[in-house]
C-alpha cells in the first residue's frame, strides 16, 4: 500500500493500518513491537546496567550481571524486604490493639447490662389490702402508656428512616477509605530476570578469553568481536551458542561442550570433573533475525475496549 493510500481518510472501509494507528494514538487495545537489534543486548553486558561487564558473574540460569550491580541490587531488595516487613509489623500491631479496645469495649458494655438488670430487681412487700386498687390502676396506666407509645413511636419512625438514607453531602455520612491491607512480604531475594531465589555464594565468576590479550579494555569494547572460546578460539557473539564452566568460570561455545567437553566430563582448564549443574548456558540476547532462537516480540496489555 502507497504513503498515500495509508493516509486516505475518505474511504468506506476501515482500513487494517488506520486501526493500528488508531489503537496507538488512543491508548487502548494490546500493542505488539518486533524488536529490532538495537534493542538487543550483547551476549556479554549485564542485565542490569546493560553495559559491557567488568567483572561478570553468572547466575544458574546463566544470567550475566555485573558484580557491582547485582550486589547494590541485593542490598536494594533486602532494605525494601525490612522495610516492608517494619510496615507489616506495624499494620499488625495496629490491629492488635483495635481488638483488644473491641473485647474490653465488649466487656464493659456485658458488665453495665448486668448492673442495670440487677437494679431493676426491687423487692417490696405485698399488702393484701392494696392489691386490687394497685392492679386496677395498672391497667389505666398500662392503656394510656400504649397510646403514647404508639403515637411516640409513629413519630420517631419518620426520623429514623429519613436519617438512615445516604447523604453524600453531609461528612459523617460519607463512604471512608480503609487502610490497605499489608501482606507479609517474602524474606528471599529474587532474580530480576529469572524471577528465582537469588544467593550471592551461587554467583559463578566469569573469566570471558579476549581475542587480542595486547589490547586494554577500552580498545577491547570498541571492537566488534571481543571474546572467543577458551578451548576451539572460535569468536563469540549473539549468533553463537556458548556456556560457562562452573570450575573454572571459562566461557566455552555449545558445540565445544557437546563434542568434546561431554565426552570425558573434565575442566579442559582446571581438570576439574564436570557434572551437568557445572555446565551453564548464557543467555544470549539474540541477533535481531526470527530464527536466532530469542523472542523477539514485546507485547504491551492495555485496557481494551468493547463496543
Amino acid at each position: 500500500m502507497t504513503r498515500h493510500g495509508k493516509n486516505c481518510t475518505a474511504g468506506a472501509v476501515y482500513t487494517y493500518h488506520e486501526k493500528r494507528k488508531d489503537t496507538a494514538a488512543s491508548g487502548y487495545g494490546t500493542q505488539s513491537v518486533r524488536l529490532g537489534k538495537d534493542a538487543i543486548k550483547d551476549f556479554d553486558c549485564c542485565c542490569l546496567s546493560l553495559q559491557p561487564c567488568r567483572d561478570p558473574v553468572v547466575t544458574a540460569d546463566g544470567y550475566l550481571y555485573e558484580k557491582e550491580a547485582i550486589l547494590e541490587y541485593i542490598l536494594h531488595q533486602k532494605a525494601e524486604i525490612a522495610r516492608k516487613m517494619k510496615a507489616y509489623e506495624k499494620q499488625k500491631q495496629v490491629q492488635r490493639n483495635d481488638n483488644q479496645l473491641e473485647c474490653r469495649s465488649g466487656e464493659r458494655e456485658r458488665a453495665e447490662k448486668f448492673k442495670q438488670r440487677e437494679n431493676s430487681i426491687v423487692s417490696k412487700p405485698i399488702n393484701p389490702f392494696t392489691a386490687a386498687q394497685s392492679r386496677d390502676s395498672e391497667r389505666e396506666n398500662g392503656s394510656a402508656g400504649s397510646s403514647s407509645s404508639s403515637s411516640a413511636g409513629a413519630s420517631s419512625a419518620g426520623p429514623s428512616s429519613s436519617s438512615s438514607l445516604p447523604s453524600f453531602w453531609i461528612p459523617s455520612l460519607t463512604p471512608e477509605a480503609k487502610p490497605t491491607v499489608l501482606k507479609k512480604p517474602g524474606k528471599t531475594v529474587l532474580c530480576p530476570m529469572s524471577g528465582r531465589p537469588l544467593k550471592l555464594n551461587e554467583l559463578v565468576t566469569v573469566r570471558f578469553t579476549p581475542l587480542d590479550p595486547s589490547l586494554d579494555r577500552v580498545a577491547l569494547l570498541t571492537r566488534q568481536d571481543r571474546y572467543v572460546c577458551a578451548v576451539t578460539k572460535d569468536t563469540l557473539g549473539n549468533s553463537v551458542p556458548c556456556a560457562v564452566l562452573r570450575p573454572s568460570g571459562a566461557v566455552v561455545t555449545m558445540e565445544c561442550v557437546e563434542r568434546l567437553i561431554r565426552k570425558d566430563m573434565t575442566d579442559p582448564v582446571t581438570g576439574d570433573k564436570l557434572t551437568e549443574k557445572d555446565i551453564i548456558p548464557l543467555q544470549r540476547g539474540g541477533t535481531g533475525f526470527a530464527g536466532s532462537g530469542v523472542g523477539l516480540s514485546a507485547k504491551e496489555a492495555r485496557p481494551v475496549m468493547q463496543v
